[in-house]
């Protein structure tokens, strides 16, 4: 596939690399010459000097033949001017912009426009990691509706299958994370003692399904009722 890359600081500048270490081609913009001093001397992608929403410069860089383009300057709303050019004029359907301001990617992602917020991402992954028992999303879809949200396995569920825990909550585990490798979970999948699990659930059902975790599993109290 070939992509553009509008910005070509830290971020683009690996980003395109990563693309074209994966086998893609690429067109990577920015409006200052110094800037593709980023790049390593074998860069072997387009190196463009303009603005990134120019539609000329976006066409040199082969925006009627690219299958996406990503939006990663230092300047929300450039980013947003890019994406939607990318979008709207040339109908490049996959568009990625970076966005700064966490309260403005919100809405840009509810309008439909995939965005990285940079701050927030960063402050949720650190969060994460100095909390015992973090309590966000991972992932929510632009409507607010559905939610992936990561839990540690407790206790009561040791040894209980995941179709186990799915059917209990009606959720869904997308994966499991063990022992700092992921796989997809199947009926026979039991959880194991720090196991993290990675549930689709609906967002108005997090804190029941936060409830069930940390109750014993309904078989658990048939089973001692025995």
């Amino acid at each position: 596939m070939h992509v553009i890359v509008v910005g070509c600081g830290r971020v683009g500048s690996a980003l395109s690399q990563q693309l074209l270490d994966d086998g893609h081609t690429v067109a990577i913009i920015d409006r200052r010459a110094e800037a593709f001093r980023r790049l390593p001397d074998d860069f072997r992608g387009q190196k463009i000097q303009g603005i990134g929403f120019d539609r000329d410069r976006l066409v040199e860089a082969g925006v009627e033949q690219a299958g996406a383009v990503a939006a990663v300057t230092n300047g929300d709303n450039s980013n947003v001017l890019i994406a939607r050019v990318a979008r709207e004029t040339f109908g490049i359907e996959r568009v990625v912009a970076r966005i700064y301001d966490p309260r403005r990617a919100a809405i840009y992602q509810r309008l439909g426009l995939a965005t990285v917020a940079t701050v927030a991402w960063t402050t949720d992954q650190v969060m994460r990691r100095l909390l015992p028992d973090p309590t966000g999303a991972e992932w929510t879809d632009p409507t607010a509706a559905v939610s992936i949200v990561e839990r540690s396995v407790t206790k009561s569920w040791v040894g209980r299958t995941i179709t186990e825990f799915e059917e209990e909550t009606g959720t869904r585990v997308a994966a499991v994370g063990r022992m700092g490798a992921a796989l997809v979970a199947s009926d026979k999948t039991v959880a194991q003692e720090g196991d993290l699990l990675y549930i689709a659930v609906a967002v108005s059902a997090v804190a029941e399904v936060d409830a069930r975790l940390q109750a014993s599993p309904a078989g658990s109290q048939r089973e001692a009722g025995h």
